[in-house]
């Protein structure tokens, strides 16, 4: 899981490969960009140091720097913390912001804190003026609480690295390893750009020695090409983009021409897996003629910068089929069923798991609608036109808000019921869905009719209702993890008893940051550090990190898993929410990164409107 630069469609002749450095030029977007402030008034600033020294050895130093900004020092004058939900009545530091911020890490005494607070932010509400002293105190305290973070980074790979370097997954409990993804080195693959954004460069390399001696693709069985293109050739592409080392291109182009044997069908739709040696594709057992909607329809991103990079344009043309064929099929809502028939020469809706959702093998679809018309500078109307219809049918059928006294807005599923013909509302929502907050608040800020258009502040409004409720699913257990699935809102969200587990998703922590970088609202910030912190209590083992098995019980121990996304998607955007200074600008680089989607980055300009 990583991410790269898209471009292309913008400017197709900004960035060509250098091949005897084996680099980018100009330079690749991971380079850290700055600005100096250069002042000419040398008199105005000899007068400042002088009032700064004068005013400091009489012990006043505070005063000083009230004047430019008051001192997070105050903040004893706060009632209450962050995470407290309590309001401050007294005059504090930073004017009508009514919570402070802490970037102490105590595990030892941590408790989650329970759900139903924050509940200013329940409706998608901005309810405080976010002012240059709010920022200031959150900037602060996650500069603080991105080191805690890196630390958690550096301990899971140093344990991945010890017990299991070049194999799929490290076992976090025994020190084992495994080969779950056909031994292609998936968390090392779905890592780099983490490592790099983090400026874990020794470590970065050491990995990118292990990619161009080691990994190999000759594997005789067959795999997900979903998976394997979102974790292993996302990651390569990611990786390219950052460092500008052609390895990383080499052997995503590899890995690229195998998986393209799936798109070897009757109708076009690629297979949902494929052999890595023979090419011979098939779907998984279960589903027969069918794929799944996300694993058959969502490959564009990764294959468009692959066939950019590489000058192949295949890749492209393939890639781009499956999205046409899907438009003239399209349902009057925009919302398609989870499967789709591959096998036969029209392709049409399937009928092995009759639902509609943005859960579970649907989620990515309507992602990659939005971010394929980005990827390609927004001249591509067809993905856009897709992605609001998409959107409209959400909010007319599928969108609710609990009438439990909670008042959480949520994502239910259509189910059909084949023995009495009909379908109806499912209130279950997938962990999976909380990518949806950032998405929509995504799409709001590069609608074509505007951010103030009444669309745009519909989407907005309801991707930060979304974002809060997921936050909530975490808030509101015992151990502030999130289950997989909560299926009723009775007082709250209430977990799937069948499905208590975390799994170290990051679908909650990916919508945090875009929202946080969007809004500039620091209570996503919050959100965020509360995650984190119940992971480190419950999750963190002597060797990396575990699922949970049940997020209502803290008397459970971590299993003895742990997926390679966390590494690649959970810890980065755990991070990159927490870094003031971050090299990666989401007004020129959006990324497009959650569980079940190419973790990258696309070019696109947006004007940020602190609202």
């Amino acid at each position: 899981t990583s991410m790269f630069q898209m471009n292309f469609w913008s400017k197709p002749n900004a960035i060509k490969i250098n091949k005897r450095r084996g680099t980018l030029s100009p330079t690749h977007n991971c380079t850290k960009r700055s600005s100096k402030l250069v002042i000419n008034e040398i008199f105005v600033l000899k007068c400042f140091m002088s009032l700064f020294f004068i005013i400091s050895v009489t012990g006043c130093y505070h005063f000083i720097i009230s004047i430019f900004v008051k001192s997070p020092e105050s903040n004893h004058r706060l009632r209450g913390n962050v995470g407290d939900g309590v309001i401050a009545n007294e005059t504090a530091y930073m004017e009508n912001y009514p919570y402070r911020f802490n970037s102490t890490l105590d595990m030892e005494n941590y408790r989650a804190m329970g759900g139903g607070r924050f509940i200013e932010w329940k409706d998608g509400q901005s309810p405080y003026d976010i002012n240059d002293q709010v920022k200031f105190a959150s900037d602060q305290a996650a500069r603080e609480r991105k080191e805690h973070i890196k630390e958690s980074m550096q301990h899971a790979w140093n344990g991945y690295k010890t017990y299991a370097f070049g194999y799929d997954e490290v076992m976090p409990v025994t020190g084992g390893k495994n080969l779950r993804w056909a031994g292609l080195g998936t968390t090392l693959v779905d890592s780099l750009d983490t490592l790099w954004l983090m400026n874990m460069k020794q470590e970065f390399y050491e990995a990118r020695d292990w990619v161009r001696d080691e990994l190999d693709f000759e594997k005789d069985k067959f795999i997900s090409v979903f998976e394997t293109t979102i974790r292993s050739l996302g990651g390569l592409l990611g990786a390219y983009d950052c460092s500008g080392d052609l390895t990383f291109l080499e052997k995503a182009d590899d890995l690229g021409e195998r998986l393209f044997h799936a798109f070897e069908t009757p109708s076009g739709i690629p297979y949902g897996e494929v052999n890595l040696m023979s090419g011979h594709g098939r779907n998984e057992n279960w589903l027969g003629k069918e794929v799944s909607l996300s694993a058959g329809t969502t490959l564009q991103l990764e294959f468009r910068y692959l066939a950019e990079a590489t000058g192949k344009q295949e890749y492209a043309r393939k890639a781009e089929r499956v999205f046409d064929l899907m438009k003239s099929i399209e349902p009057d809502d925009g919302l398609y069923p989870a499967t789709v028939v591959n096998k036969d020469p029209e392709p049409k809706f399937g009928r092995r798991e009759p639902k509609i959702s943005f859960g579970s093998r649907a989620d990515s679809f309507y992602e990659y609608m939005l971010k394929i018309w980005l990827q390609g500078n927004r001249k591509e109307n067809m993905y856009r036109d897709m992605y609001d219809k998409s959107i409209q049918g959400m909010h007319e059928k599928l969108l609710q808000k609990a009438d439990d006294g909670s008042g959480l807005w949520y994502i239910a599923q259509s189910n059909y019921n084949k023995r009495r013909d009909y379908n109806f509302l499912n209130p279950s929502m997938d962990h999976l869905v909380c990518f949806m907050g950032g998405l929509l608040a995504l799409g709001a800020y590069t609608d074509p009719n505007g951010l103030d258009s009444a669309r745009a502040q519909r989407d907005l409004r309801t991707g930060k209702a979304l974002t809060y409720t997921c936050y909530q699913m975490y808030a509101s257990t015992a151990t502030g993890l999130s289950p997989e699935i909560v299926s009723k809102w009775d007082s709250g969200p209430q977990p799937d008893r069948h499905a208590l587990f975390y799994i170290l998703r990051p679908e909650a922590v990916e919508s945090f940051y875009i929202l946080h970088q969007l809004t500039g609202d620091p209570i996503y910030r919050e959100f965020g550090w509360e995650i984190y912190q119940s992971i480190e209590k419950y999750c963190k083992t002597q060797i990396a990190y575990g699922h949970y098995p049940d997020v209502t019980d803290t008397r459970r121990e971590p299993e003895d898993n742990m997926e390679s996304f966390f590494l690649g998607e959970t810890m980065k955007y755990l991070y990159l929410l927490m870094d003031p200074e971050t090299e990666i600008d989401i007004f020129t680089q959006i990324r497009i990164q959650h569980r079940g989607s190419p973790p990258s980055h696309i070019w696109s300009r947006v004007k940020r409107l602190n609202r």
